[in-house]
């Protein structure tokens, strides 16, 4: 009978649909919700909910947790519970029992979708495209002798190339961690 359940228990998990694309960026468009993933991603591991609101309703209010006022922990605290953990919880994001949330595995699938450019930067895939372009002149220059190879060596071009790609990728790693939810302790 136990083998029974078990089964039965593994057909319901693979049952649960996982929330696709387009719920994905509905859960991450409130800020809120952004706020609550950032700090549970922060704490790792179960967090109370009197914690969470305390420390959402800081960020939004841009406030220390030892300034804000009864009502304002309550109003978050209250969406918090209603609407915004629920919703969570429902796609599979959070495991909100009572008073505790807790992240599940899904929500470290989050992070592809936060891939967050500041307005006066150049997206990241724009920018390595730049960089191929200007590779490949050097390269073809290179190849067709244009380029001058006195001074420095073909090598030389190469090794700067390549130079500039390793650099641009170790700044948009360290750019990308820094923005991510939970890396930091206030909330890209």
């Amino acid at each position: 009978m136990a083998t029974n359940r078990a089964a039965g228990e593994a057909q319901t998990d693979l049952d649960e649909p996982t929330p696709d694309r387009g719920e994905i960026f509905g859960l991450l468009s409130n800020q809120r919700r952004r706020y609550a993933i950032h700090y549970c991603k922060r704490e790792d591991g179960p967090v109370e909910l009197g914690d969470l609101a305390e420390h959402v309703a800081a960020w939004e209010l841009e406030k220390e947790i030892a300034e804000l006022t009864a009502a304002e922990r309550k109003r978050v605290y209250t969406s918090l519970q209603q609407s915004h953990l629920p919703t969570l919880e429902r796609a599979g994001m959070v495991v909100f029992d009572d008073r505790t949330i807790e992240l599940t595995e899904e929500a470290a699938e989050l992070d592809v979708y936060l891939d967050i450019v500041p307005g006066d930067s150049v997206p990241w895939g724009v920018y390595y495209l730049g960089l191929s372009v200007i590779a490949s002149i050097v390269m073809g220059g290179l190849w067709l002798e244009v380029v001058p190879t006195g001074t420095i060596p073909a090598l030389g071009w190469t090794t700067l190339v390549v130079g500039l790609f390793a650099a641009s990728s170790i700044v948009h790693v360290v750019q990308n961690r820094r923005m991510r939810l939970g890396e930091v302790e206030r909330p890209p």
